[in-house]
C-alpha cells in the first residue's frame, strides 16, 4: 500500500515525553467545506506535542483548499495529506484513512493513539481530559460495532453484492458474491480511536490485505471494514464498543429533547459531538461550554462493555 505524501515530506519529530505523562494523539481530520467551522474545532484540539493530518477533499473549491492550507502553515506539527476524491459509499474513504495512518506512523514514533474526525466535529472535553482518560485506559481501541448478520441483516446486501466505485458514484451495475470464508461480518460507525499497535497492524500485516481486496467492492465499507478486520483478529480482545461520539440529531430527522441529551452527556464519557451548529438548542450549547473543563464521569469501561455484550447476546 502506498502512502500519499505532501509536497514536502515532514521530518521525524522527537518530543520529550517527560513534559507530559499523558498519551499523545495523532489526529486525522477530513474536510470538504466550512473552513471556519474546521478552524474553530482545530484550535480546540491543538497541542504542540501532538500531531495533526488534514485531508481536503478534491471536490472542495480552490478557495476553501487555499484558506485551510494557509491557515495550517503556522502549525509545525500539522500536515496535509495529498487530496483524493472521496466517493460516498466507496472504499476511497477507507483508503484515505489507511494512507493517513501510514503517514502518521512515518511522521513520528512519539504518538500513542489515532483518532479520526470530520471537519465539523466539536470536542466536548479539553485535550488534557481526553489524554488523561486514554492514559488511564491505555491499550484499548474504541469503535462502535454490531454483528452484522444478527443485528443488521437489512445491510447484508452491502457485502453480498459486488459494487464498483466510479469517479463520483457507485456503479448501479452490481452482482452477487459470497462473503469471506470463516469471517464474521460486523457493522458500526465511521469513527475510531486506535492504539498505535493497532494502526501498525492495519497497514503492515498481510492478513489485512485480504480484507482490503474484498471490501474494495462493497457498499459503505467505512461503516464495517475496521470493525470486521479487528473483530476477526486478536485485537477483538481490546475493543470497547464505544466510539466516544455524541450525535445531535438533525431537526429534519428527529426533534431532540435538550434535557435528555444533556443527561446523556452527563452520564457518558464522550469526547466529541457531531452536528453542533447555530441551530442547536441554546441549553445544549451552554452546557457544552460550561462542562468543557470538567472531568469525565466515572464509568467502568469494562463493566460497560460487558453490559453491552450481554444486551447484544440476549
Amino acid at each position: 500500500m502506498q502512502t500519499s505524501l505532501p509536497t514536502t515530506y515532514p521530518e521525524t519529530q522527537t518530543l520529550d515525553s517527560r513534559t507530559n505523562p499523558n498519551v499523545r494523539i495523532a489526529y486525522f481530520i477530513m474536510v470538504h467545506h466550512k473552513p471556519e467551522v474546521f478552524k474553530e474545532m482545530f484550535q480546540k484540539i491543538y497541542a504542540r506535542d501532538q500531531f495533526y493530518l488534514i485531508h481536503i477533499d478534491r471536490k472542495a473549491s480552490l478557495e476553501i483548499t487555499e484558506e485551510i492550507q494557509l491557515y495550517l502553515i503556522r502549525f509545525p506539527n500539522a500536515y496535509i495529506l495529498e487530496s483524493t476524491n472521496i466517493v460516498y459509499g466507496g472504499f476511497s474513504m477507507i483508503q484515505a484513512e489507511l494512507n493517513a495512518i501510514e503517514f502518521l506512523l512515518n511522521v513520528s514514533s512519539e504518538w500513542d493513539y489515532f483518532i479520526n474526525l470530520s471537519g465539523e466535529d466539536y470536542p466536548l472535553k479539553s485535550q488534557n481530559i481526553i489524554r488523561k482518560f486514554l492514559s488511564i485506559n491505555k491499550n484499548r481501541n474504541y469503535i462502535f460495532y454490531y454483528d452484522q448478520k444478527f443485528y443488521r441483516p437489512d445491510t447484508l446486501q452491502r457485502i453480498e453484492n459486488y459494487f464498483t466505485e466510479l469517479s463520483y458514484k457507485i456503479s448501479s451495475l452490481i452482482s452477487d458474491r459470497e462473503f469471506m470464508k470463516d469471517v464474521t461480518p460486523y457493522i458500526g460507525g465511521k469513527w475510531v480511536i486506535f492504539t498505535r499497535e493497532t494502526c501498525s497492524f492495519l497497514v503492515n500485516n498481510e492478513k489485512v490485505t485480504d480484507f482490503e481486496k474484498f471490501y474494495l467492492n462493497t457498499f459503505l465499507p467505512a461503516e464495517s471494514f475496521f470493525q470486521t478486520v479487528l473483530m476477526n483478529t486478536s485485537f477483538s480482545d481490546i475493543i470497547i464498543n464505544d466510539d466516544k461520539r455524541a450525535i445531535i440529531e438533525k431537526p429534519l430527522i428527529k426533534k431532540q429533547n435538550p434535557k435528555i441529551f444533556i443527561e446523556l452527556l452527563q452520564s457518558n464519557t464522550y469526547f466529541f459531538v457531531k452536528n453542533l451548529n447555530y441551530k442547536t438548542d441554546e441549553s445544549i450549547v451552554k452546557y457544552i461550554e460550561e462542562s468543557y473543563h470538567l472531568p469525565l464521569p466515572e464509568v467502568d469501561e469494562i463493566d460497560k462493555e460487558l453490559k453491552i455484550n450481554k444486551r447484544q447476546n440476549n
